[in-house]
């Protein structure tokens, strides 16, 4: 094949989860340090917002006004983290937003089915400090996806 008809190489696409921790931001940061400027790279900004027990609302309006609240919230942080990466040198068309609402029984499973609908390469996370007690009764997502992750790359940033 002529190097004219090679098709072009296609950008590695990172997920990097996050929520509003400091442990996030600085998933965020090291991937903005780390890649920032070099092309061939594209990225997925992602935060899970888990609902309340049904009984937490005295009403569907007050669970729509909560619900609404909490996304917007959430996509304003999104989109300062979007903003350090375009600083950093990623082309702002290739750094995305999602987040979602919803019953989640496990985050790390959440992130993992997003990361294949998204076909994307590497899963990044900051890593929780947590106390034993906390590891044991809550789990670690970072642990999990460690764990659990198939064909991709997962970077765990303390």
């Amino acid at each position: 094949m002529k190097p004219e008809q090679e098709s072009p190489v296609k950008d590695k696409h990172l997920l990097i989860a996050v929520d509003t921790s400091d442990s996030s931001r600085r998933a965020v940061l090291y991937v903005a340090d780390f890649l920032g400027g070099f092309p061939g790279f594209r990225v997925t900004l992602f935060s899970i917002i888990p609902e309340p027990e049904e009984d937490f609302f005295d009403s569907e309006a007050e669970q729509v006004a909560w619900t609404k609240q909490k996304l917007e919230e959430t996509n304003k942080m999104l989109e300062n983290y979007r903003q350090i990466l375009i600083q950093a040198g990623f082309d702002a068309g290739k750094v995305r937003i999602r987040s979602c609402v919803g019953d989640v029984k496990s985050f790390s499973e959440e992130i993992l089915d997003i990361r294949c609908d998204l076909t994307c390469c590497t899963v990044v996370v900051g890593r929780h400090h947590k106390t034993k007690t906390e590891e044991f009764l809550f789990g670690s997502t970072s642990s999990r996806l460690i764990r659990e992750a198939k064909n991709c790359a997962i970077w765990v940033v303390e």
